[in-house]
């Protein structure tokens, strides 16, 4: 039985790189692995505010996955740090475990593409807010 190919199959174009950041580690693990069989490259993973902004300047993603409530800093701090710089990369999207209508206006505000709550994480999802 063949493998189903994942969501990104363009052999002409490098899959998407992604820096997940997020403080619970089962969920950076169940994100990469999610995110790798659907065709992303993983390039890094950062658990708080100031250790994701180091990692996107050094590791340069296309894509950030970032948690709104990191121990440190809220993710949309962290958003709009790594936005102010370039808006067209990285591509920023929120992820919690709470749904976006409590966050009322701050995704809009934080310079990310769009949020996705972290049950609904799918590759698919991803490609939505990054197309």
């Amino acid at each position: 039985m063949s493998r189903p190919l994942p969501l990104w199959h363009d052999v002409s174009m490098p899959p998407p790189t992604v820096l997940i950041v997020d403080d619970h580690p089962s969920f950076r693990y169940l994100a990469r692995t999610l995110l790798e069989s659907e065709g992303f490259e993983v390039i890094g993973e950062a658990q708080d505010g100031a250790s994701a902004v180091e990692a996107a300047g050094q590791l340069q993603p296309q894509v950030v996955l970032l948690d709104v409530q990191l121990p440190d800093t809220d993710g949309f701090d962290v958003a709009r740090r790594l936005t102010a710089a370039n808006a067209a990369e990285p591509a920023v999207v929120l992820t919690s475990s709470r749904d976006a209508q409590d966050f009322g206006p701050l995704i809009e505000q934080s310079g990310a593409r769009g949020f996705i709550p972290k049950a609904e994480l799918s590759g698919a999802a991803l490609f939505a807010l990054l197309g």
